[in-house]
């Protein structure tokens, strides 16, 4: 797309084509302005795809597999160990990540930080794929998809901690799904739709931390239903809800950096100039919020190893294996966000980003999966199980990528086309326009003889 860039192409931007003044159709916007030939050489040029094909060659029918032998062909589930990379990673890990939603909704539209606004619908996308793709993995490790309804009309769970999980994740994608339909009927046309999900912002973001705040730590309070299975330095009956809570910020707000990072450095021609010049402002911006959701989350951390008197634990091979979670995905992040904002280091930043989603998902595959029944022995995920796993998160990888290319999510769709607006001429309000005194003609006799 790039050389194509160079030579002059304009993707699909407005609502209208500025060349002859009508309107795109779907699948020319599909096909982002080119012709079916130019956009199946695109898919072919870039090598990412390929990889892509392989792994889907690979995966696909292995899913298949699974909905048709059962879940025992595919992982180790056994009444030891119930969760597996499914739900370890796709759902402990792809929840927390998908934090930035109700992050920037609530500093943008409730706070009113207006600086943050140009990443905000990247911030809310990635909310919302990310749950989406949450409830993917679940569905995968539950089977049956066709009883999707079922917790919520047919079979109430009420004193369950996991009704209310699947309620949270319910409603809450729904209100996403409604907060990023904004820039879906602005790309689709459909002016009406966009000024009423315009006109219930408030409302829907509001409804987003409520809804967000409360599955966050209702995810961790799934762990008390193993208690003495998990790891004591990993587990307190307490503190569990707010170490999760606490950690899906710093957990959002990085991976919001860490997303706004790989837009910038692959599709920089689908980014808008202000998105690109703000960037790195906003990026330090974010530092400083993640930075102190560390902070935080490191003192509870330690809150919760005192009151539970686990000290002696830090002296075992667990220990150990703790202390380097803990140095490697909080200390060091806390001091290199602190050095990128003192020199204000955007790269730093990025990098830190990267380390502190890494050790993010080190501490939710260690409560989930590596210390679960840390007294007996560890479970070793299957081989189809991990090749699973790799081809949801790659589809996850191609369905944001089709959005960003589409739909106003780096870029501002524009109703009228470029051309037809420097035409169009910009009019003062009455009441701003001064009244000038009529000048003298004497005054104006030797400008006009000049």
């Amino acid at each position: 797309m790039k050389h194509l860039i160079k030579k002059g192409f304009s993707p699909v931007n407005s609502l209208n084509n500025p060349d002859n003044g009508h309107k795109w159709s779907l699948w020319q916007k599909l096909r982002l302005g080119l012709t079916p030939a130019e956009y199946f050489q695109q898919l072919l040029r870039n090598p990412f795809n390929w990889v892509l094909c392989v792994i889907f060659a690979i995966g696909l029918p292995i899913i298949v597999y699974r909905y048709v032998m059962g879940l025992g062909s595919v992982m180790h589930a056994s009444y030891d160990y119930p969760w597996g990379l499914f739900l370890g990673f796709g759902l402990f890990c792809m929840v927390p990540l998908s934090a930035s939603g109700f992050l920037l909704g609530t500093t943008v539209e409730l706070f009113g930080h207006k600086k943050f606004k140009p990443i905000l619908n990247l911030a809310l996308l990635n909310g919302l794929l990310g749950y989406f793709f949450a409830v993917v993995y679940l569905l995968v490790d539950l089977g049956c998809p066709w009883r999707l309804y079922y917790p919520m009309f047919v079979s109430w769970g009420t004193a369950a901690v996991l009704f209310l999980v699947g309620w949270h994740v319910a409603t809450y994608l729904s209100v996403q799904i409604m907060e990023v339909s904004e820039a879906f009927f602005a790309w689709i046309g459909w002016p009406a739709a966009k000024k009423y999900i315009h006109g219930a912002t408030i409302g829907l973001t509001v409804a987003g931390i409520i809804l967000s705040t409360l599955h966050q730590g209702a995810l961790g309070t799934l762990l008390t239903y193993a208690p003495g299975k998990v790891h004591p330095l990993w587990y307190s009956s307490e503190f569990m809800w707010i170490f999760y809570l606490c950690s899906s910020i710093f957990a959002g707000l990085c991976m919001v950096i860490a997303v706004s990072t790989i837009v910038e450095k692959t599709m920089a021609w689908r980014c808008s100039r202000e998105f690109l010049d703000n960037l790195g402002a906003i990026t330090i911006g974010l530092a400083k919020g993640a930075s102190m959701a560390l902070v935080t989350y490191f003192v509870i951390k330690l809150i919760g190893l005192t009151h539970d008197n686990q000290w002696s634990y830090l002296a075992t091979g667990w220990g150990k294996w703790y202390m380097l979670e803990i140095s490697l995905g909080v200390i060091l992040p806390i001091i290199l966000f602190s050095i990128a904002i003192r020199k204000n280091s955007v790269g730093l930043v990025r990098f830190t980003a990267f380390i502190t989603i890494a050790g993010l998902m080190m501490n939710r595959l260690n409560t989930a999966l590596i210390t679960f029944n840390w007294n007996l022995y560890q479970e070793i995920p299957h081989p189809l199980e991990t090749i699973i796993s790799v081809t949801i998160f790659a589809l996850f990888i191609v369905v944001y990528r089709f959005i960003l290319y589409r739909l106003p999510i780096l870029y501002t769709w524009q109703s009228v086309p470029a051309l037809e607006m420097a035409t169009v001429p910009v009019l003062e309000p009455a009441e701003t326009v001064p009244v000038q005194p009529e000048p003298h003609f004497a005054t104006v006799m030797p400008s006009i003889e000049n």
